[in-house]
């Protein structure tokens, strides 16, 4: 009688675990559809400003535009 209860139990915590697991992954499938149709990268509507303009030099390719990139990158930390 202890093994078949043992088995119940086991059973139990067996479909338990395959409920979560479904639920959780269908979850996912869900939030992940909802943000297929966010576009994040079209421009903004209304009274939007732009925060960064980066430097304009007459010859954007030498090395100290590069530089200035450079150490721009470890300031902000991007």
């Amino acid at each position: 009688m202890y093994n078949l209860s043992r088995f119940v139990q086991t059973i139990w915590i067996f479909f338990l675990f395959m409920g979560c697991t479904l639920l959780f992954y269908y979850g996912i499938l869900w939030v992940s559809d909802e943000y297929k149709e966010y576009h994040r990268y079209d421009e903004p509507q209304g009274k939007a400003v732009k925060v960064f303009q980066p430097s304009l030099r007459e010859n954007p390719g030498e090395n100290v535009y590069l530089f200035d990139r450079f150490l721009l990158f470890i300031s902000e930390g991007e």
